[in-house]
C-alpha cells in the first residue's frame, strides 16, 4: 500500500489522532499575553508555561501583546495557525466582556477559538495608595464620594478585569472616579504606589505581594469567602459593600481548527501542572482558586465561558460600556 492510501485508512481508522497527540510537539510552543510582563495574566503564563513546558519537553515562549484591553492578542490568536504551536491565556476581560464592549471586533470571543483548559481564578482585591486618608471600606466610599474630581483609578484598559471590577465597584458603592487605562496592571499598581493614581479593583495576585510589602493599603476582598492567602482581609459583604463580588477567571485558548487530539495533550499538560504541588502552592500563595481536572476539561470550559458572556453581556449593556 502506497504511504499515501495507507495515511488515508489510518485516519479512517480513527488511528490517526492519537498518533498526532503521541507526535506532538515537535518544537517550542508560543503563549500569546494579552498584557505587559508583570501582570498577574503574564505572571501565570509564566507558571503555566514553564510546568506544560516540562511535561511536553519543549519550550513555551511568552508572547506579551499588550493593548487595546486584549482585543489586538485574542485576535492575533484567531488568525495564528490551527498547528497546537500557538495558544493564548486570556480571562473574563479578554474573553467575554471584551465580546460585549467592542462593537466592532473581527471575531467573536466565544466562537473564533478552541477552548483549552479553564485555568485558576483569582478574586479582586480594593486597594489603595498609602496616601489615602482612609482606613476602612466605609472610610474609602465616604472618601471617594466627596473627592470624586481628585480621584483617579487604574485599569489594565477598556474590558480588562480591573475595569471590570472598578465598574462593579462603583455601581454597588454608589461612587465615581476618574478611570485611567494603562497598558497592563503591572505598570497601574507602579503608579498606584507612586500615588499617580490613587485606588484600583486589582486582582490579588498581583497586588497582594504589595499589600504584604506594605507599598499599598487593601481594604476587602470581592470573593464570598476570605482568601486563606490573606486571611485578614474581609470580604467586601464584611467591610460593608455586598454585592461587589467578581472573580477574574483565566483560560488557555487554541485557534479554531486546531486538531482535537492536540488540544487534548495541552490540556492534559495543563491538567498535569496545577497537579504539580509546587505549582499549586504558587497559585494558591498568590490567592488563586485552582479549578477542579473535570471544570479544566475543553467542553466544560466552552460551556463555562459562553454561561459568562450571557451573565456579563446585560451588565455591561446596563452599563453603556462600549467602543466603536
Amino acid at each position: 500500500m502506497k504511504r499515501r492510501q495507507f495515511s488515508l485508512a489510518l485516519a479512517a481508522t480513527g488511528l490517526a489522532a492519537p498518533a498526532l497527540a503521541q507526535a506532538y510537539p515537535t518544537k517550542p510552543i508560543s503563549i500569546i499575553v494579552p498584557f505587559a510582563a508583570g501582570g498577574p495574566t503574564d505572571v501565570m503564563a509564566r507558571i503555566m508555561g514553564e510546568r506544560m513546558g516540562r511535561e511536553l519537553a519543549q519550550q513555551f515562549i511568552i508572547d506579551n501583546t499588550a493593548g487595546a484591553a486584549g482585543t489586538i492578542a485574542v485576535g492575533k490568536l484567531v488568525r495564528a495557525a490551527p498547528d497546537g504551536y500557538t495558544i493564548g491565556i486570556g480571562h473574563l476581560g479578554t474573553n467575554v466582556v471584551n465580546g460585549a464592549i467592542y462593537r466592532q471586533l473581527t471575531f467573536n470571543v466565544v466562537d473564533d477559538l478552541a477552548p483549552i483548559a479553564r485555568l485558576p481564578s483569582n478574586p479582586m482585591l480594593v486597594v489603595t495608595s498609602n496616601q489615602v486618608p482612609a482606613n476602612t471600606l466605609a472610610e474609602l466610599i465616604a472618601y471617594l464620594k466627596a473627592n470624586a474630581d481628585k480621584v483617579s483609578g487604574g485599569t489594565a484598559g477598556v474590558g480588562s478585569g480591573s475595569h471590570i471590577g472598578a465598574l462593579l465597584f462603583n455601581k454597588v458603592t454608589g461612587t465615581k472616579y476618574q478611570l485611567v487605562p494603562y497598558r497592563g496592571t503591572g505598570p497601574a499598581i507602579q503608579d498606584l504606589i507612586a500615588n499617580q493614581i490613587q485606588i484600583m479593583v486589582d486582582q490579588s495576585s498581583n497586588a497582594l505581594p504589595h499589600v504584604r510589602a506594605g507599598k499599598v493599603r487593601a481594604y476587602a476582598v470581592t470573593a464570598p469567602r476570605r482568601s486563606p492567602a490573606a486571611p485578614d482581609i474581609p470580604t467586601v459583604a464584611e467591610a460593608g459593600a455586598p454585592g461587589a463580588e467578581v472573580a477574574i477567571w483565566h483560560g488557555l485558548w487554541a485557534p479554531k481548527g486546531t486538531p482535537a487530539a492536540i488540544v487534548d495533550r495541552l490540556n492534559r499538560a495543563a491538567v498535569a501542572a496545577l497537579g504539580d504541588p509546587e505549582v499549586r502552592r504558587k497559585l494558591e500563595d498568590l490567592g488563586q482558586e485552582l479549578p477542579t481536572p473535570a471544570e479544566m476539561a475543553p467542553a466544560a470550559f466552552g460551556a463555562f465561558q459562553r454561561a459568562q458572556f450571557a451573565q456579563w453581556k446585560p451588565i455591561i449593556d446596563e452599563a453603556n460600556v462600549k467602543v466603536e
